[in-house]
């Protein structure tokens, strides 16, 4: 679905992303780990069309398009055209608008849409994905908990009917019992069809989901294998696992 070839990202003299590849099969679970400031934020910002001094190649073929589609390389392309070829994030901090309430910010993920029923149906699955935010339906986002602005980020990411969706340290901040949550929702999204590309500092939890890993250190891959084999490699348990 997703290839990423040779990604560079600059940010003014700062080389973030030097050369990454990275495959994220349609379906599947792919989780990119690192220390802070490895460069895992911008990859997926580079995907985004969030980062303009990015090179090489994000080659992607649609769902719809199946194994006949031919990959088209989106890199450099604005958000709102990414959005509109199934690929949607939430991003890191959340960044749901807090004058809003659960019920406005989740249409602002449907704006690409006009179909006033299936939005209306999607906004509902979002509620029974996350039964919190039905109740919060019409309170301002910036009352809820840190834990419910992130079911409502991940909702929002929903709303566009993405093939995938990228999640940007979606534990970030949270207790370990909603940390347990998320990824579990995670779970339930991939099992939706849904094919996932999270970026996570929380490597236990992010292996443990993954059906594949990468393993990024300055900018660079340093390694990668499924997630449960990442788990037992006695460099990745040292570095991300406490040992």
């Amino acid at each position: 679905m997703l290839e990423i070839k040779d990604l560079h990202v600059h940010y003014g003299g700062i080389h973030a992303v030097q050369g990454v590849n990275m495959r994220i099969p349609k379906g599947q679970i792919v989780t990119l780990i690192g220390a802070n400031g490895a460069g895992k934020s911008s990859v997926i910002r580079a995907v985004s069309g969030l980062v303009r001094q990015a090179s090489g190649e994000v080659l992607y073929t649609p769902a719809k398009e199946g194994e006949t589609g031919a990959p088209r390389n989106i890199l450099g392309r604005p958000p709102e055209d990414m959005v509109r070829l199934g690929i949607s994030m939430s991003p890191e901090g959340r960044r749901i608008l807090p004058q809003l309430t659960v019920a406005e910010n989740l249409a602002l993920g449907a704006y690409i849409r006009n179909d006033k029923a299936g939005v209306a149906e999607d906004m509902d699955k979002v509620y029974t994905l996350f039964p919190r935010l039905r109740e919060r339906a019409w309170q301002k986002g910036g009352t809820l908990s840190g834990g419910e602005q992130q079911m409502l980020a991940v909702g929002r990411a929903l709303m566009s009917q993405p093939d995938l969706i990228m999640l940007d340290e979606p534990s970030l901040g949270l207790a370990p019992l909603l940390v347990r949550e998320i990824f579990d929702i995670i779970l339930r999204i991939n099992a939706q069809g849904k094919t996932v590309l999270l970026v996570e500092q929380n490597a236990l939890a992010a292996l443990s989901i993954a059906h594949y890993a990468y393993v990024l250190e300055v900018g660079r891959v340093v390694a990668e294998a499924p997630g449960k084999e990442l788990l037992s490699d006695p460099k990745v348990k040292e570095a991300y696992l406490g040992g």
